[in-house]
């Protein structure tokens, strides 16, 4: 058979559309939830002996921005475009906050950074005015913990709910460029992400932008039992905003995306969904439907939901609704086997990620054993297509680089196809 050779942007376009490609697709951080540790990529670094300062991307996670040599040196064909970052993504590093890590590592903060230390030693996150948040870190810690999380008293009211409905010229004027720059200087696929909805995890609007956050997910839990008709009025309030601010988006960035991120909206557990698919299907699917149908009929980015644990029963549902990509594929939790899947979601929803169990395997297991583990996962999702490699959710902080380089370069070695 004659090897044929595609581009980044080739590869990720025809595997999302179920056609043939050279080889499975790989992901490392074109969005914050596929991406790795700060930590654990500096630690990388080292091992392939490069000294560059590690960028931040995400100091509330402390997600490392992934440079172009450590993309090339794992065939990673994806780079993010987003609406959070792209006020800074094109300045220099000497532009950006210098920091000393704990473990003495050089980190680049984004611009608006503010970090002091609290009474008990932690790093806290300071606003725009060097005023505590409810964000802390502990000295010995991976990412910083929001203390207010689900605390009574906190959910916002449905009268005053207001969320998000544009972006200001200069974000709109630096997605133009960013995403100009990228598709022009480079041959990655471009995923989009911003402006989208959350309807069951941390808040309405998961753009931070927003600055509007449930804080309580018991009680909007227990609102969409009991309030439905308060939970549709702000759920479509919620999609109507995210169409105008997609409008705008789409406006700025036209084709350079090829997906765009719609929500980040966690739904399982490790044993199963936190929310019947009844009640899903009842107060979620409709305006999920409402937003992907927008997103088809306006645009040609396929749609990218984000959704952790065990939500085996509500795929049917969130394929019907219009979700053409689902990440992270959690293979770890209950009846999210990756072969199980293959066979009942083959060819009706692209699977991104899965490609190694960053739960109970990655960290601990050994270089030989991972690699086989991901040529194993390989081998279930590789055929016909509607793959992209990554690993479940982020690369965490005390993951060792041997691990990650055996699971990229297995990916990279076991996902090719012969043509």
């Amino acid at each position: 058979m004659k090897k044929i050779m595609m581009t980044s942007r080739e590869r990720v376009l025809r595997a999302v559309n179920f056609q043939p490609t050279d080889r499975v697709p790989i992901d490392l951080g074109a969005m914050k939830a596929s991406g790795i540790a700060v930590k654990a990529y500096n630690r990388v670094k080292a091992r392939l002996n490069i000294h560059t300062k590690t960028r931040i991307w995400d100091p509330l996670f402390m997600i490392a921005s992934v440079e172009e040599e450590v993309m090339k040196r794992f065939h990673v064909d994806v780079v993010p475009l987003d609406v959070s970052s792209v006020m800074y993504d094109m300045r220099p590093d000497s532009e950006l906050v210098p920091m000393t890590l704990y473990e003495g590592a050089e980190g680049l903060f984004p611009p608006y950074t503010n970090i002091g230390t609290d009474s008990e030693g932690r790093w806290m996150l300071l606003d725009k005015n060097r005023k505590p948040t409810n964000y802390r870190m502990p000295r010995d810690g991976y990412y910083f913990d929001d203390l207010s999380f689900n605390r009574p008293g906190s959910i916002i009211d449905p009268k005053t709910f207001k969320p998000v409905t544009g972006f200001t010229d200069e974000q709109l004027k630096a997605l133009n460029a960013r995403g100009k720059f990228l598709y022009d200087n480079t041959e990655y696929a471009i995923l989009g992400w911003g402006g989208g909805v959350c309807f069951l995890g941390l808040s309405l609007i998961t753009d931070r932008l927003s600055n509007v956050t449930m804080g309580l997910p018991s009680e909007w839990m227990v609102m969409l039992m009991t309030e439905k008709e308060t939970c549709h009025e702000m759920m479509d309030k919620s999609v109507e905003a995210s169409i105008t601010c997609l409008k705008q988006l789409h406006h700025a960035i036209g084709d350079y995306c090829f997906a765009w991120g719609i929500a980040a909206d966690d739904s399982g557990t490790q044993n199963g969904e936190f929310i019947s698919p009844e009640l899903w299907e009842e107060m979620i699917k409709p305006h999920y439907t409402k937003l992907c149908a927008w997103i088809h009929q306006n645009t040609n980015w396929k749609t990218f939901l984000h959704s952790c644990g065990s939500i085996y029963n509500l795929i049917p549902h969130m394929i019907e609704a219009g979700i053409d990509i689902l990440n992270p594929i959690q293979i770890s939790a209950a009846n999210m086997e990756a072969a199980r899947l293959k066979k009942e979601f083959d060819g009706k929803i692209v699977f991104w990620g899965g490609g190694c169990d960053t739960q109970q395997f990655l960290q601990t297991a050994s270089p030989q054993e991972i690699r086989e583990h991901v040529r194993e996962q390989l081998r279930i999702f590789k055929p016909g297509g509607g793959y992209v490699f990554n690993q479940v959710h982020n690369i965490q902080p005390n993951v060792p680089a041997d691990n990650i380089i055996a699971m990229l370069d297995a990916a990279y070695e076991y996902g090719e196809y012969t043509i």
